[in-house]
């Protein structure tokens, strides 16, 4: 079985050998409704094509309705988000909550859409043995389909829950990265460990790329671009930006200085 449809798209999404991406994750609605940053979703998906981001990650929803006013210039990858989880509300809730997810679409579905990848979450740690092992299925059962129609599947694994006092220890990290290449996926979106040393034993450790995600707006634009600057020290093949996108003060200053520090560029100071 040929690959080369896979490795074609994941270079999209990636920008090839030596590239950082810069990845906007735009998902949030679908699980937070419309949060700030949210509220104009076209006019915010041309202002990310425009500031030629590497990837966007998208619903079905709103890849279908940007198709129809898709703007002048190149377009950055398309990541398609195929899932839902009730991980968010339950860990909010001191795992008071019930742990559900749900594949709301197919691999095919999204390359139907024009997506070059797909996305989907995998979350360990939650100290319920039947909600994990149906991630587990469902992420080996979304890889073979990936195999078989030549799209790039990525994984957001996660360590979330009661047993879990610190998604980003590198025990963790180690875990569940390496079970999402165990199973199939060709690159992760996790989270940070907080400091570069640790987190370049987490890449170094993973025989797929590692991006990894923003998460919760930080206090600052600078705050966020230094957390770059550590991400590209540990060696990631990329971020996951949302809320600290989205956002920031200045959006598309942010997303230039963004992709300087990306690209090994000292940060220009802002005016």
């Amino acid at each position: 079985m040929s690959d080369c449809g896979k490795k074609v798209r994941l270079c999209r999404v990636l920008g090839g050998a030596g590239h950082r991406a810069l990845v906007v994750a735009f998902d949030h609605a679908l699980v937070l409704g419309p949060i700030p940053g949210t509220e104009d979703p076209l006019g915010q998906i041309r202002r990310f094509a425009e500031a030629k981001v590497d990837a966007l990650l998208l619903n079905l929803g709103l890849i279908r309705q940007f198709a129809n006013s898709i703007p002048a210039g190149p377009l950055p990858a398309l990541i398609a988000r195929i899932d839902w989880t009730t991980v968010w509300s339950a860990v909010s809730t001191n795992g008071g909550g019930a742990l559900r997810s749900a594949l709301l679409a197919r691999p095919e579905d999204a390359l139907r859409h024009g997506a070059d990848a797909v996305l989907t979450y995998m979350v360990v740690g939650t100290g319920d043995a039947d909600f994990e092992s149906k991630e587990v299925a469902r992420t080996a059962e979304v890889a073979r389909e990936c195999e078989r129609i030549g799209i790039p599947l990525i994984v957001e694994s996660l360590a979330r829950g009661k047993n879990v006092a610190n998604p980003g220890e590198p025990k963790w990290l180690n875990l569940h990265t390496r079970m999402a290449a165990e199973l199939g996926a060709d690159a992760v979106k996790t989270d940070y460990t907080g400091d570069p040393t640790s987190m370049r034993s987490v890449v170094e450790g993973c025989p797929i790329p590692i991006l990894v995600l923003g998460g919760s707006r930080q206090g600052s634009d600078q705050e966020a671009l230094d957390t770059i600057r550590d991400i590209v020290l540990a060696g990631a093949a990329g971020v996951f930006f949302g809320r600290n996108v989205f956002q920031a003060a200045d959006m598309e200053l942010f997303l230039q200085r963004a992709r300087a520090v990306l690209d090994g560029k000292a940060l220009q100071p802002k005016r």
